[in-house]
């Protein structure tokens, strides 16, 4: 993936997902407790609490999903020295609409061991959520959601997780045997993640120490780099800045014109109405008069339904 592509990107997402909320109140999110208070005593709950966190850090409390654990991927280790090589895993997490317009994000099971992994998880999940909202494509078209999508868990505050769990490393050791492990999740590579944080933290006027030290040894590298590239070229930043945010386009009803909140309270919908469109991070007038407008319906390629995994390698 280029550069550019990642540039472009960042236009759209400010185009539709900027403004004010986004300079003024999207956070840097880290792995601390500021961000992740709760404790909890079962897998279940921390799922479920840490979802409704990523939520909320998102902008997104109040959007309607159902959260579902996959089936559990069968155990790779059949004997002491016998594995299965090659096996058939589910995917990471997926996003989906059924023919009733309920929004569905499915988590595989195994993130509950890696928090890390499992909040990289959630954002890449509600950002496609967000994503599917737009009636413009990503640049390059649909085919490119899911990079996209990516890129837009950065812009929601999320890339120290998206750049940590691109790509792992972990020694592990039992009873029986030891070595080193790999794993990775996402479409983007580390160096891209960063990059992508990088402009992140520009557009924001966030200092690059403030995420260093939450980042893995790679990532610290990639984004010193990526962070000294954008210190160059200010006019770039200057220009995605520029960006005029538009906003996306709610139904109304009783014909009347209504502001509303980027964290709305919102039913789904597969009608569009174009020329009424709505700025998510104004001040509410009146949350009941708008319905929200999802629109998979306009993406050929997925439907009514679609399913989009969260890679894993």
């Amino acid at each position: 993936m280029t550069l550019l592509f990642q540039i472009e990107c960042f236009r759209w997402l400010l185009r539709h997902f900027g403004g004010d909320y986004f300079y003024k109140q999207t956070q840097l999110v880290l792995p601390t407790r500021e961000f992740f208070p709760s404790i909890v005593n079962s897998d279940e709950l921390a799922a479920q609490m840490t979802f409704e966190q990523v939520k909320q850090l998102a902008g997104l409390k109040n959007w309607p999903v159902k959260l579902q654990a996959q089936t559990p991927d069968p155990e790779l280790k059949i004997a002491p020295t016998l594995s299965i090589k090659y096996p058939n895993s589910s995917p990471l997490g997926t996003f989906s609409v059924t023919a009733n317009q309920e929004a569905i994000i499915t988590y595989n099971p195994k993130i509950l061991a890696d928090p890390e992994q499992m909040v990289a998880t959630f954002a890449h999940e509600l950002a496609h959520y967000l994503t599917a909202s737009t009636q413009e494509p990503p640049p390059g078209g649909w085919a490119n959601w899911e990079f996209a999508t990516d890129l837009c868990a950065t812009f929601l505050g999320f890339g120290i997780f998206q750049a940590n769990a691109a790509f792992k490393l972990k020694q592990y050791s039992t009873i029986d045997a030891s070595g080193w492990q790999t794993s990775s999740g996402g479409y983007l590579s580390q160096a891209e993640h960063s990059y992508a944080l990088a402009l992140f933290l520009k557009l924001k006027a966030i200092p690059l120490e403030n995420a260093l030290s939450h980042c893995s040894t790679n990532v610290k590298g990639f984004l010193k780099q990526a962070f000294k590239e954008l210190e160059k070229n200010h006019a770039l930043i200057d220009e995605l800045k520029q960006v005029k945010y538009e906003g996306l386009k709610l139904i109304m009803q009783n014909n009347k014109t209504a502001k509303t909140n980027y964290d709305l309270s919102i039913s789904l919908s597969t009608t569009l109405v174009p020329e009424q469109t709505i700025d998510l991070h104004a001040e509410t007038l009146d949350e009941s008069d708008a319905t929200y407008a999802f629109n998979p319906n306009n993406i050929p390629e997925f439907g009514i339904t679609h399913f989009t995994p969260y890679k894993t390698n």
